[in-house]
């Protein structure tokens, strides 16, 4: 019969215990531990066993894996299975918490957190320290010092008078009397006697330690009923005037639990209201058609250059506002498609002396794009970007102001908390929108906050809130509840449609469950789920139109969206009056003196409309065109400073006569020509005010045609998300390190033939030249592997293991098993050989 195997007596040989899966579940976890790859499982164990690496573990740990480490952190080291069992579910015992358990303990072995066989669990020494709220209260759960701690500078006069007076008979040592009074303490039938013998008043006084803080006060002359307690170990001095509550009689106040309430299993995501898929659908595509509207009427604001970049960076207080009127929304909502279309690559800084921002060459490409396809890469880029417009406004660690498009804004947890939340929102049942309360409670559970600092700053709470109101506002969800290209763009399959639609208010919805990936999607993958959410999404898009409704009240109607040219034509012919499911258009003097100045005739703009209106061109409408074209151009302003010439003279004496014109500083050259003191443009402005309609016109008399000119930024690549920590290793990369660790390992560990010389561990092999020759010839004779030390061209030393090939020229041909490779090394730079024992 073979005699099991021995538990490992560190974290690193519990590690070299696991097999190739395992490793590749904690490098997996745990990234950090391969950034850079460890030289064996030694320096892998001593990773996991920093603080950053452990706080960063930690931190990832749900609710009742976290529990689970608390009740380690206050047990006996090493714990056995059932110790922790009897801490997690109390006398009474809990079912729940017991089929929970084993899934927790293998959780934190899994993340090299806790080491051992069931018999002797041991938390790494880091998590223990880092679990300890502070320094003055060490446990996690509330639980004070142990009787062996609390009596550790005690007199031993004092612990034999305690031991006696709690009916327990004196020792002739200290040790013997504190664990007989730690052994009464944890027997439940005389601990029960113990506390029977108090009066009520002092088992109040317990009441209020048993869950923490475990610490009082005291006077130099305690009251009776505090001094009984005292008398009998069952409060005990920690400093001058406090008094702890000993962990072994609080444990027995409990019931032997830990913790007050154990939570193995995370709480529900609940219902906040239910629609029809189709309803929730077709309200996320008219979202989604007015985040795109939205994010093209921003750029074309800032068409000809937007507001100034501000010198620490970013977008002032003065021009968000500015740019939530012109959008009609809240700052906060405009600094989100200010942030969004940042993100996108669809604006930014142009770079020049006076440095504004303005849109960039890909946002000409994505207007191109049909609208789904817009929509989805706009969908995508939120859902990665780490970039957060919901801190706008708020400070940084200097006290500075956070703006829009400005440093500072990166929040790490932010791509992960967002796929959280869209994943939660998928597992219910189509069209169920979930209680916002009910999605923050689940994220409390996963990712439990720890620390005083944490509490003070739920940045995940503020972050799943800003999920759920952004995705709405973009798209992706609709009345709350996940819309089917929602769904897709996590990457789950579309869920089929119901085969029989519900007919009344009473009849339920069918219920379809769709698994969605846990993790967020690689760029490839996400790249094919956004095509699929906008193949989703194309059917439920108004397709554009080509026509619009003329009035009589010198106004059009679009009863939808137009199409581009269309839109772009009436943008510059009319005012955009108001907008929603439909857009009113307003016809003015000034508008129509736009589109000429723009270079169009009153003919063409006759045509124009009578080819794009589904009714009669008003009679007020044509009047209108009729009469700005015919005073338009009639006069014209050039640069002499400036002049105005017309061949009707009788108009250059109104002018001239025309007290407004004062200003301008007119006089006559000719009977056509008047000279003015003003430039051209303002005599432009300053004519058109007095009533008329002046043209521009260049050196050569020719009108000048006044076009919209489109700024553009040089190109310019999006913001990269800032990850949280090394990005998770793929299993190429997995593979290659759990490879490379294995052979350092060996390089390291591998027992080798005695010598004359043993090399002291840690150590690189010393032997001589030609000893070390002799032996790698020997070697390739044997085909036999050899441990040699080696410094590298920069002076770097290692251990490697190799199988010489050949040797000559005074180099070595190998095949190194640490590298896992075949490789040729100078002899000159081999400190030593040993020969690797048999076994």
């Amino acid at each position: 019969m073979s005699s099991p195997a021995p538990s490992p007596r560190s974290l690193a040989e519990a590690l070299r215990g696991r097999d190739d899966a395992s490793l590749a579940v904690l490098l997996r976890a745990r990234p950090d531990l391969i950034t850079p790859v460890p030289t064996d499982l030694t320096q892998l164990a001593t990773r996991a066993g920093t603080r950053a690496s452990a706080v960063r573990a930690l931190e990832r740990l749900d609710r009742f894996a976290l529990q689970t480490a608390e009740a380690l952190a206050v047990a006996a080291d090493p714990a056995s299975y059932d110790e922790l069992l009897g801490l997690m579910t109390g006398d009474e015992g809990d079912p729940a918490v017991a089929a929970a358990l084993p899934r927790a303990v293998a959780t934190l072995r899994d993340q090299a957190l806790v080491w051992g066989d069931d018999d002797r669990m041991r938390l790494v020494r880091t998590a223990r320290e880092l679990l300890a709220p502070s320094p003055q209260h060490p446990s996690p759960t509330g639980l004070g010092p142990t009787v062996a701690e609390a009596t550790s500078g005690m007199s031993p006069g004092r612990i034999q008078d305690i031991v006696t007076t709690a009916g327990l008979p004196s020792t002739h040592d200290s040790v013997s009397a504190v664990d007989a009074l730690s052994a009464l303490f944890r027997d439940r039938r005389r601990m029960a006697k113990l506390l029977a013998e108090v009066p009520e008043e002092s088992r109040e006084v317990l009441s209020r330690l048993v869950w923490g803080p475990p610490y009082g006060q005291i006077t130099p002359d305690p009251a009776p009923h505090l001094r009984r307690l005292l008398n009998r170990g069952l409060l005990l001095p920690a400093t001058p005037g406090t008094v702890a509550l000993p962990r072994e009689v609080a444990l027995h106040l409990r019931d032997g639990r830990a913790h007050r309430t154990v939570e193995p299993v995370p709480p529900t995501v609940e219902a906040a209201g239910t629609h029809r898929p189709q309803v929730v659908d077709a309200t996320a595509a008219g979202q989604a058609y007015t985040a795109l509207a939205t994010v093209e009427e921003l750029l074309k604001d800032w068409d000809e250059g937007g507001p100034a970049v501000l010198r620490a960076g970013g977008l002032s207080v003065r021009d968000l506002k500015r740019t939530a009127v012109a959008l009609d929304v809240s700052e906060p909502v405009a600094a989100f498609w200010v942030e969004l279309a940042y993100a996108a690559g669809l604006l930014a800084s142009d770079g020049e002396a006076d440095e504004r921002y303005a849109a960039t060459p890909a946002y000409d490409e994505w207007l191109e794009q049909p609208a789904a396809q817009r929509w989805a890469r706009l969908a995508a880029v939120w859902l990665h970007a780490t970039r957060t417009s919901g801190v706008v406004g708020g400070r940084d660690a200097k006290e500075r102001t956070l703006s829009a498009l400005g440093p500072g804004l990166d929040r790490s947890a932010a791509p992960e908390v967002r796929h959280r939340v869209l994943t939660l929102l998928a597992g219910l049942p189509q069209g169920t929108s979930p209680s916002a309360d009910s999605v923050l409670a689940r994220l409390r559970w996963e990712r439990p906050l720890r620390g005083p600092q944490q509490q003070g700053d739920d940045l995940r709470g503020r972050l799943a809130r800003w999920t759920l109101t952004e995705a709405e506002l973009l798209g992706v969800t609709g009345r709350g509840a996940l819309s089917a290209h929602g769904r897709a763009l996590l990457g789950a399959p579309a869920p089929k449609p119901p085969e029989e639609e519900p007919r009344g208010p009473g009849d339920k919805l069918p219920v379809h469950h769709v698994p969605v990936p846990v993790e967020p999607l690689a760029p490839i993958e996400q790249a094919t789920a956004s095509a699929a959410a906008a193949r989703l999404l194309t059917p439920l898009l108004p397709e554009p139109l080509d026509h619009v409704l003329l009035q009589a009240d010198l106004t059009a109607v679009a009863p939808g969206p137009l199409e581009r040219p269309l839109a772009d034509m009436l943008g510059v012919l009319a005012d955009i009056e108001s907008k929603g499911g439909a857009t009113v258009y307003r016809f003015t003097p000034g508008s129509v003196r736009r589109a000429l100045d723009a270079g169009r005739s009153a003919s063409d703009l006759h045509a124009f409309l009578a080819a794009h209106s589904r009714t009669p061109v008003p009679q007020p409408l044509a009047y209108l065109i009729d009469d700005v074209a015919r005073k338009h151009g009639h006069l014209r302003v050039g640069a002499a400073s400036a002049y105005v010439r017309c061949d009707d003279d009788a108009l250059l004496n109104e002018i001239l006569a025309d007290k407004r014109s004062a200003g301008l500083g007119l006089r006559r050259l000719a009977p056509t020509v008047l000279a003015a003191q003003t430039d051209p443009a303002a005599l432009l402005e300053g004519l058109r005010a007095m009533g008329f309609a002046p043209a521009a016109e260049s050196a050569e008399g020719d009108v000048l045609i006044t076009r919209t000119h489109a700024h553009r930024t040089p190109p310019r690549t999006a913001p990269e998300p800032v990850p949280e920590g090394p990005p998770v290793p793929d299993a190429t990369l997995l593979a290659a390190a759990i490879r490379a660790v294995r052979a350092g390992d060996r390089a390291s560990t591998a027992p080798l033939k005695p010598t004359t010389a043993p090399a002291t561990a840690g150590e690189l092999p010393r032997t001589t030249p030609a000893e070390t020759l002799a032996t790698m010839q020997a070697a390739v004779l044997t085909g036999e592997a050899l441990w040699i030390g080696y410094v590298n061209a920069e002076g770097a030393a290692s251990q490697r293991v190799i199988t010489p090939i050949r040797v000559e020229g005074g180099f070595v041909t190998a095949y190194d098993h640490t590298a896992d490779e075949v490789r040729t090394y100078p002899l000159h730079r081999v400190t030593g050989v040993a020969e690797l024992a048999d076994d």
